[in-house]
C-alpha cells in the first residue's frame, strides 16, 4: 500500500483495474497481431477519462495529481503489454500543458484528453541516437513560418499520430543544443511522410516508426516554447519520463513473477510441482526479493516526486537497476518453464522479448549510468 495511495486513489484503482481487465486484456492478442491499438480504443480510453489525467480541466482534462498517472501506467504496465496510452497522456501532452501557448493548449489539449488527438515526440535520428547534439533535422524560418527538412527514427505512436513534436534545429549553422527547439507537426501536414513501420522484435501493438520531413512547411505558431530553447524543455521533462518508464518496467516485473510463480505452482515434474525443487525455490525467492526492492525504491521515487523534490539522480538509477532486473527475473522466468517458455502461446515468451527495450527506450543503461555519474560529482 503506498503511501501516496489514498481512499480515493484505491477506489478509482479499483474501477480502472476492471475497466483494462474487461476492455483492454480481452482485446490485446488482436492488437498485437495487427500491430496496433485501433482509434476506437483510443477513444474509449478518452471517453472514461483516462488519456491525460493531470491535464488541466479547462481544457477536458482531470487537473488530478500525479499519482492517478501512477496508478494508469502501473494497471496497464501490470498486463505485461506495452500500448501507447501512457507515452501519450504523461510524457508528450505535458510538453504541450507547459510550453504551449494559450492558443496552442486551446486548440491541441481537447483532443488530447478525449483521444481524438493522438501524439508523439520525434527526437531519434538514424546518425545520432541518444546524442542530442548530432540532431541534423533543420527548422528554417522566413516570413511564412518554419521549413523542416530531416528524419527521424523509433519514433514510438509514429504511424497512429495525429501530432508529433519534433526537436529541430531552428539555427542550421550552430552546433551543439543550444540552436534546438520544438515544433509542431500535424498529420496531413504537405511533405510530412510517415515513412514505414518498424518491424521489431517485440512490443507490437505499440507502433513505432520512421518519420520524413521534406520542404514540410509549418506555421511560426507551431513553435512550442521559445526558439532555442528545446534542450531545456527536454532536460526538465526527464525526469518525469524516466519515472513513467520505471513504474511501467516495474509492473511488468510484478507480471513475470505472477507468471513465474503460477507454473511453479501448476507444472510437475518426477511427480510433483517445480516449485517444490530447492533450486527453483531459492531461483523464485530471488526473483521475488527483487521485484520488492523495486517496488520500494518506485513507490519511494514517486512520493518525492510528488512532494516536488529533484529525483533526477534516484530516478536515473531507478531507470537502469529497474530495467536490467525485469530483464534478470524474464530470463529466469523462460528457464524456469523449460521448452514450454520458448512458444510463443505461452505469455513468458512475449514478456522475454519484450522487456528487452526497457535497458534501451527513454535513455539506454549506459546513459542512465553517466548521468548518475555526474551527479556525484565524476
Amino acid at each position: 500500500m503506498a503511501r501516496f495511495l489514498n481512499a480515493e486513489h484505491h477506489q478509482f484503482q479499483e474501477v480502472f483495474h476492471r475497466y483494462v481487465q474487461n476492455k483492454i486484456v480481452p482485446n490485446m492478442p488482436k492488437w498485437e497481431e495487427e500491430r496496433g491499438v485501433p482509434r476506437t480504443a483510443w477513444k474509449d480510453m478518452g471517453a472514461q477519462g483516462y488519456l491525460c489525467p493531470c491535464a488541466p480541466a479547462e481544457f477536458g482534462g482531470g487537473d488530478a495529481d500525479f499519482a492517478y498517472a501512477y496508478i494508469i501506467n502501473h494497471e496497464l504496465g501490470r498486463t505485461g503489454y506495452t500500448l501507447g496510452f501512457g507515452l501519450h497522456s504523461d510524457i508528450i501532452v505535458p510538453y504541450i500543458s507547459h510550453y504551449g501557448t494559450p492558443e496552442q493548449k486551446e486548440r491541441w489539449l481537447p483532443g488530447c484528453v478525449s483521444g481524438d488527438i493522438i501524439t508523439a515526440i520525434a527526437m531519434t535520428e538514424p546518425g545520432t541516437g541518444s546524442d542530442l547534439q548530432a540532431i541534423a533535422t533543420t527548422a528554417v524560418k522566413d516570413e511564412h513560418g518554419y521549413v523542416i527538412n530531416g528524419s527521424k527514427t523509433f519514433i514510438s505512436n509514429g504511424i497512429c499520430n495525429d501530432l508529433v513534436i519534433v526537436v529541430c534545429r531552428t539555427d542550421p549553422h550552430a552546433s551543439g543544443v543550444k540552436a534546438l527547439s520544438l515544433i509542431v507537426v500535424e498529420d496531413g501536414t504537405a511533405g510530412f511522410v510517415k515513412a514505414r513501420k518498424l518491424d521489431k522484435m517485440g512490443l507490437h501493438s505499440q507502433d513505432t516508426a520512421e518519420l520524413f520531413f521534406q520542404d514540410c512547411r509549418v506555421p511560426a505558431s507551431n513553435l512550442l516554447g521559445e526558439e532555442n530553447q528545446a534542450f531545456k524543455y527536454l532536460m526538465a521533462r526527464l525526469q518525469e519520463e524516466r519515472l513513467i518508464v520505471s513504474i511501467e518496467a516495474q509492473a511488468i516485473g510484478e507480471r513475470i513473477l505472477e507468471v513465474a510463480l503460477d507454473y511453479a505452482r501448476l507444472r510437475t515434474a518426477f511427480g510433483k510441482p517445480i516449485g517444490s525443487f530447492q533450486h527453483n525455490q531459492f531461483k523464485l525467492a530471488e526473483m521475488a526479493t527483487e521485484v520488492a526492492l523495486g517496488r520500494t525504491f518506485i513507490d519511494d521515487l514517486v512520493q518525492d516526486h510528488i512532494d516536488g523534490k529533484d529525483i533526477i539522480t534516484k530516478v536515473s538509477m531507478a531507470k537502469w537497476w529497474v530495467a536490467e532486473m525485469v530483464n534478470r527475473i524474464a530470463y529466469h522466468a523462460v528457464q524456469l518453464h523449460g521448452g514450454y517458455g520458448y512458444m510463443e502461446e505461452y505469455e513468458i515468451a512475449r514478456l522475454y522479448r519484450d522487456v528487452r527495450m526497457r535497458t534501451i527506450a527513454a535513455g539506454t543503461t549506459e546513459i542512465m549510468k553517466q548521468t548518475i555519474a555526474k551527479r556525484i560529482g565524476l
